[in-house]
This record gives structure tokens, C-alpha cells and sequence, in this order.
């Protein structure tokens, strides 16, 4: 009988254990001196354990005069802390969101109180806030308040020196922040002081308490600027830092006794924060162990019928007018119900035509009309657009239906039938049993899904949708699809669908869109698209040859050399594009005879499986390189293999030129 052994669990060890990498041990010439650094800033620490009398510590920190300083220490520090919270939060978002002339000082201004010295910080601030300096005549006159030898100046001391900590750690954290999730935040009605309160600060907590952490600490072990600015009064400005400085000329034991408890607070702080007070991206949430599909994620859910599935009809229509300028220089019309699918290569401007409709680039502006109001001068939050980006931009911190209720909440729908509403949409998409579960627990092509009902479930009078489906597999792909395109055929206003799918835009679409470089190529329905593309790289999405050139005579004189015979005529010397469908390439390997006029040698360069068929990369000195399609069948009788050499032919009758 053969006996199962499950594996057991490793060690703590073995866990622990981790492959040493080639090189990482630390050459001689670095190690020596970083050892040597690390018992220099050792040393001093070393020195107050070594002197701390253990037995009166006790003793020294309950004293009056010290517990007198530290409850005045942690005063000050707490309002130091708040007032920092208060001005630095939003210089940090200024910082670190808007572009404005002198930001370089600015930010250099914020930076200065950490390098300037701190008698140098108080001597300035009694220059600014003093009974004497720019602005302390003002304040006494006005509220009757002096700074200095007052707790208040002890405050604004430490505010001084401590609020540049919580700024630069916050600024690093917003920095690191991708500005899809405010924005689309914003495109779902929700104002900017509610996209702060409700996206910005929840996704920056971790940077947020560790700057907080931070301020505080250094707050609470301000010297120099206090001393100088408020000065060293028993009870009013003598903060613990102060009594130490007055200790170590009476009781040196209990000026180290006072000293180690501000080191432990100090090290405390540090410890809690394991370096997170340096930034970083607040959006990578960790995959946890319940973000494994308790169902198949390419099983759809059965579609609950039209009854259940179909939205409710519209109350309004808002047609579309909108002239788009700068990079992108084109006019849109479109009634209502109309769903347009923009293609175009990468640059053409997709995604800044998609922006400007928004108001969130200033590469492009668009005079934007939806119905008979004018929204382009509206900022984006009241401009009725609601706007899924390419990587959906769930906000981490809430829920599938939190995300999904968001742009109803924004606009004022009660919490009860916002969440009611959220569900509906969410069970016609195949992902209300995934309602409560948060972005980082679901797969990619259920966030998706769920970045899309949020998105509709808005209500908006415009949707853009930047490649919504582009993470789904087939299967989910065709579902999603399906319950698209029924809830855009009762859609009362207009759907732009920006994909690389020529199914999507077929299937979706009822004009397709061509754009290249910010310009319209083609605008059409797509059937004339599929029929007749007038660019090389919406052919080519199609699964078509496309040539450039030159019409001539007899067909067309190829941009790139060679000449290609046609059955169409266009006026001679107009550019034209040739059209040539894979299957109506044949393959050969003598060169062939009879009624083909177009015919090339060349290699094979690469085969590929596309359903029942195989398509054969052909390079050829005398022609662009092509792409013909044959059966299994054919390329064993060929014998085609990457390298081999060919002849390829197409009669004049299967090449369909457009003009451009």
C-alpha cells in the first residue's frame, strides 16, 4: 500500500532562511566604514544607558518640575501637531498636485526649517511674530496676543520646526498617488473637497499618520527656536528639552534620566513607523488570502433574462455636440443612443479625446454641449460624464458596492437606495456575490467588471470608456458584452468606446471613429469601416493587408517601391491605401502561372494559429511585408516552416483600393 505524505509545514528557520544572492555581501572597502557609522550614531545612545542611574530613575522622572515640563511638552506638541495638520495637509497637496509658478521655492521654504539652525529659527521668528518683529505689533493691537514668553509662542516654535516633516512625507505619499482615482472620483459627480475627503485622504492614511508621527516627535523634542522665540519659563515655555538643559547644570543624574525617556519616545516613534515616514505609493494594496474566486471568474453567472437584466427607460435624451481643440482637432455629433468606438494606433489621442470631454487635460479643450446645455465650461464633477479608465480605479479602501454606490452618494442619493441601486448593477454584471470583497480581493476582470457598473450606475449623460473589457477573458467578454450593449440600446445619451477589439466595435459600436495624430481619418458606420478603412492600422486591426501608395495607371505605385496591379481606378497620383483580405493571398513554392498579375517571392517569417486557419508572415524584397492565411492542410503539402522560401500572388481583382 502506498502511503500520502503531506508535506510539512517549514520551520521557522527554514522561513527565515533565504538564498544568498551572487554579490550581496558587502565589499570590505563599503562594510568597514557603514560598520563604522553605525557605532558612531550607536555611541551616544550607548552613553546615556551607561550613565542613567537605574535606581533614582524613577525618582527623577517624578518630580515636579519634570512632570511639570512634560505635561507642558506633550501640550505644546499635541497643538504644534494639529496646527501642522491643518496648514501642512494642504500645502502638501499643493505641492504635490499643482504646477504653479516658484513651486521650486516654495517647496524649498517648506524644506528650510530642517537645515536652518535652530537659534537661527528663533531669532527669526521673534524678527516675524515678536512684540517688535513684522506681524507681532498686529496681533497685539488686534486680538491682544504676544508670542513670545508665552505657551503659544512655544507652539508656533515648534510648529516651525516640526510642520516641514509632515509636509515632505505627505507630499512624497500624493506623489506616489496615481491621479486616475481623483479624477475619477471627480467624473462620477463627487466634488473636489468630497474627492479629498472621501479618495485622497483615505488612500494616503499610512503617509499621513507616519508624517503625523513624525511632527509630533520632533515637536516634542523642540529646543533651540523655543528657547530663543518663547524663551525657558517654569510652567509657561519650560517644555522637557528646556529642563534638561537647566538639569545638566544642577543634576546631570536627572538631566540623563530626562533624556532617556525623551530617547525611548523618540526610538517608540521610529520603531512604530518601520520606515514608512519615506512615502510611496498608497494604491498597491496586498493580494489577500481571500482573493481567490470561491467560483470559476470565467464562468459568467447566468443571465437573469430581459426582464431583470434590462435598465428602465430614460427620462431624458442628451445629444452630443462638441468641438475639440489642440491636440486633438475635431467636431463630434451625435443623437442620443449613439455609441461611437474610437481606434486609432497608440498616440493618435484616444485617451486625450476622452480627457477633454472630461475637463482633465490641458492638451486638449472642448467646447462641450450634452442636450441643450453647455457643460464645457463646467468643471468635471458637474458635467454629467462619467469616465471607466483603463485601469478601472477602484478606490482600495471601499468596497465592490461602496465603489459602485460612490457616484450616487455624490449626488446626494440617500445611503439605503444608492446601496440598493449599486447591487443591481453589480448582479447584471456577474459580480454581486462580489459586493462586499474590496478591490485587491478580486481578479482582474472582476474589478473590471465592477469599475463598469460603478460607472453606470451613475447615471451619467455621457460615458466614455476607455477599453472597459480589455481585461476579461473571451468568455466573461461576450457576457459583459451582451449586458452592455442592452443597457447602451436604452441609453439616453451617448456612449465613446475607446478598444483595440474589432468585435467590440462592431458588436458595440453603431459609428466607428478613426483617429490619427488628435485628427479624424474615418468616421463611419462599421460596416463601411470593415468594408472600406482608410488607415493602415484599423485594417490591420481587422486582419487586413493594408499598402500605401501612389494611384497610377494600372493600380498602385507602393510607397515603400514596387507596383501593384489593380482591378479599381482611382484619379492618378491621389494616395490611396490597397486593401488585400489574408485568404485572397495564395502561397506557393515555384513561381506561378497564369492569371495572377501581382506576383512576389519572398520567406516566411513567422506562422501563427488564428481558430482553424494559419496565417504566414511573408517578407519580400519587391513588396511590403503580407500576411497570408492557409489551412493546416495546405502549409504540410507546402511544407512551411520559419525561413522557407516562397512565391506569393493575389489577382488584380482581390486588392479593393481606398482613397485617402
Amino acid at each position: 500500500m502506498t502511503r500520502l505524505r503531506t508535506p510539512s509545514r517549514p520551520s521557522a528557520v527554514t522561513r527565515a532562511a533565504k538564498p544568498r544572492t551572487p554579490g550581496s555581501r558587502a565589499p570590505l572597502a563599503l562594510g568597514v566604514p557603514a560598520l563604522l557609522a553605525i557605532a558612531f550614531l550607536l555611541m551616544p545612545l550607548l552613553g546615556i544607558l551607561a550613565s542613567t542611574t537605574w535606581s533614582e530613575l524613577g525618582t527623577h522622572l517624578t518630580s515636579p518640575g519634570v512632570t511639570e515640563a512634560l505635561r507642558l511638552s506633550l501640550l505644546v506638541s499635541c497643538w504644534a501637531l494639529g496646527l501642522s495638520l491643518l496648514l501642512g495637509v494642504p500645502l502638501a497637496w499643493l505641492l504635490a498636485r499643482v504646477d504653479f509658478p516658484g513651486k521650486v521655492l516654495v517647496r524649498s521654504l517648506v524644506l528650510l526649517p530642517m537645515v536652518l539652525p535652530p537659534t537661527v529659527g528663533g531669532v527669526a521668528l521673534l524678527l516675524g511674530f515678536g512684540r517688535r518683529g513684522l506681524l507681532g505689533p498686529w496681533l497685539e493691537s488686534t486680538f491682544g496676543l504676544t508670542l513670545p514668553f508665552h505657551t503659544s509662542g512655544a507652539v508656533v516654535a515648534a510648529t516651525f520646526v516640526a510642520m516641514p516633516f509632515l509636509v515632505i512625507s505627505l507630499e512624497g505619499t500624493l506623489a506616489g498617488l496615481r491621479t486616475s482615482y481623483e479624477e475619477t472620483a471627480a467624473s462620477l459627480g463627487a466634488s473636489p473637497v468630497r474627492v479629498f475627503c472621501t479618495v485622497t485622504l483615505p488612500m494616503v492614511a499610512p503617509g499621513l499618520a507616519a508624517g503625523a508621527a513624525l511632527t509630533w516627535a520632533r515637536a516634542l523634542g523642540e529646543f533651540g527656536a523655543t528657547i530663543t522665540f518663547a524663551g525657558n519659563l517654569p510652567g509657561t515655555t519650560q517644555t522637557l528639552p528646556l529642563q534638561v538643559y537647566l538639569l545638566l547644570q544642577d543634576s546631570p543624574e536627572a538631566a540623563t534620566s530626562v533624556s532617556l525617556l525623551l530617547l525611548v519616545i523618540a526610538m517608540a516613534v521610529l520603531v512604530a513607523l518601520r520606515g514608512r515616514w519615506t512615502g510611496g505609493r498608497s494604491d498597491r494594496a496586498p493580494r489577500t488570502a481571500g482573493a481567490a474566486d470561491d467560483t470559476d471568474p470565467t464562468t459568467p453567472p447566468a443571465d437573469p433574462g430581459p426582464t431583470d437584466d434590462a435598465p428602465p427607460a430614460p427620462l431624458e435624451h442628451w445629444p452630443l455636440h462638441a468641438d475639440v481643440t489642440g491636440f486633438n482637432e475635431l467636431t463630434l455629433d451625435a443623437d442620443p443612443g449613439t455609441t461611437i468606438a474610437v481606434v486609432g494606433p497608440n498616440g493618435a489621442g484616444k485617451t486625450t479625446l476622452l480627457r477633454a470631454l472630461l475637463g482633465l487635460t490641458p492638451r486638449a479643450r472642448a467646447a462641450l454641449r450634452l442636450g441643450g446645455t453647455d457643460v464645457g465650461g463646467l468643471p468635471p464633477h458637474r458635467r454629467g460624464v462619467a469616465w471607466v479608465p483603463q485601469d478601472g480605479a477602484l478606490f482600495p479602501h471601499l468596497s465592490a458596492l461602496a465603489n459602485t454606490a460612490y457616484g450616487l452618494r455624490a449626488h446626494g442619493t440617500p445611503r439605503a437606495e444608492a446601496r440598493r441601486a449599486a447591487q443591481q448593477w453589480l448582479d447584471r454584471l456577474g459580480v454581486g456575490h462580489l459586493a462586499h470583497r474590496r478591490p485587491a480581493q478580486l481578479s482582474g476582470g472582476q474589478a473590471q467588471r465592477v469599475a463598469l457598473a460603478r460607472a453606470l450606475a451613475a447615471r451619467p449623460r455621457l460615458l466614455l470608456l476607455d477599453e472597459p473589457l480589455a481585461a476579461l477573458d473571451q468568455t466573461t467578454r461576450a457576457h459583459v458584452r451582451h449586458t452592455l450593449r442592452r443597457h447602451l440600446a436604452g441609453f439616453g445619451g451617448v456612449c465613446l468606446i475607446v478598444t483595440h477589439d474589432p468585435v467590440e466595435a462592431v458588436s458595440l459600436a453603431d459609428r466607428v471613429l478613426v483617429l490619427d495624430q488628435g485628427r479624424t481619418l474615418q468616421d463611419a458606420p462599421p460596416a463601411e469601416v470593415t468594408r472600406h478603412p482608410r488607415s493602415p492600422w484599423v485594417a490591420r486591426m481587422l486582419g487586413r493587408n493594408a499598402w500605401a501608395g501612389t494611384a497610377a495607371a494600372d493600380g498602385l505605385a507602393l510607397a515603400g517601391g514596387g507596383h501593384l496591379v489593380t482591378a479599381d481606378r482611382l484619379t492618378e497620383g491621389a494616395r490611396a491605401l490597397a486593401i488585400i483580405a489574408p485568404e485572397a493571398i495564395s502561397v506557393h513554392l515555384e513561381r506561378p502561372t497564369g492569371s495572377p498579375r501581382n506576383v512576389w517571392p519572398g520567406t516566411v517569417r513567422e506562422i501563427t494559429s488564428v481558430g482553424s486557419r494559419l496565417r504566414i508572415l511573408v517578407t519580400s524584397p519587391q513588396a511590403p511585408d503580407l500576411v497570408a492565411e492557409v489551412t493546416p492542410q495546405a502549409a504540410l503539402e507546402l511544407g512551411l516552416a520559419d525561413g522557407a522560401a516562397v512565391w506569393t500572388s493575389v489577382k488584380a481583382t482581390e486588392v479593393t483600393l481606398v482613397g485617402l
